[in-house]
């Protein structure tokens, strides 16, 4: 046994902290287990400890994960998707974070029409603008939801960051602003039909800044499983 459940528990606890310290509801925000190049018995144990929501960055890891684990769970597909693999997850996870081009989300549009299944999406946004990571800019996240606001079969409820890593958390907060400030713009268009408002921000060095800034899911996956192997 890991220490993988109890894990679960702190970090959960630490995020209903945060949520109550910022005069949020508890259920205000939803806390994402991420774990990518973790065994089965891991994902289990954290389950176990009731959590159902689980993140991954390879679509080959949830294809492996899905059949061996409770029917209950939603994935998140939390990683860099490549249009060709889309096919293979529309209708296993619950949401896909990491949607940065029209070509993706026509993709994803497109077999789930196929499927019929209705892909919860988000739009991520590099809003740092690291040129190691993926997503729009500010202003391209706009100009991208405006082109695929009306394509069949997907529901577009919010945006996702992935914020620089940092020693001190507090360096991340004004890129968590940012990304809620774009999402309070954002809902203002009504013509965009976005209702939820969701906001995927906040990792395991920095979740509990990015709840007290309006994160609705947070992506931990070192506080909850330890260090990734990247050697498989």
């Amino acid at each position: 046994m890991s220490n993988a459940g109890q894990n679960y528990i702190d970090v959960l606890k630490k995020c209903k902290k945060a949520l109550a310290d910022a005069g949020r509801k508890e259920d205000d925000a939803t806390l994402i287990a991420v774990s990518k190049t973790k065994p089965i018995e891991m994902l289990k144990e954290v389950y176990d400890a009731g959590c159902r929501d689980f993140g991954e960055n390879k679509v080959q890891e949830i294809m492996d994960k899905y059949p061996k684990l409770p029917s209950d769970i939603r994935w998140h597909m939390i990683g860099h998707l490549q249009t060709n693999k889309v096919k293979y997850i529309v209708d296993k996870v619950y949401m896909i974070h990491s949607v940065d081009s029209f070509k993706l989300a026509a993709e994803i549009s497109k077999e789930a029409v196929k499927k019929n299944v209705t892909v919860k999406i988000l739009i991520e946004v590099n809003v740092a603008g690291e040129e190691s990571k993926f997503g729009t800019d500010t202003k391209g996240c706009v100009e991208l939801i405006e082109s695929i606001k009306d394509l069949p079969n997907i529901e577009i409820c919010g945006l996702m960051t992935i914020a620089p890593y940092v020693e001190n958390s507090e360096e991340n907060r004004p890129y968590f602003v940012i990304l809620r400030e774009l999402m309070v713009d954002i809902m203002k268009n009504k013509d965009y039909n976005i209702r939820v408002g969701a906001l995927s921000m906040g990792m395991t060095g920095d979740y509990l800044v990015a709840l007290s800034e309006g994160a609705t899911y947070v992506r931990v996956g070192t506080g909850i499983f330890g260090e990734r192997n990247y050697n498989i």
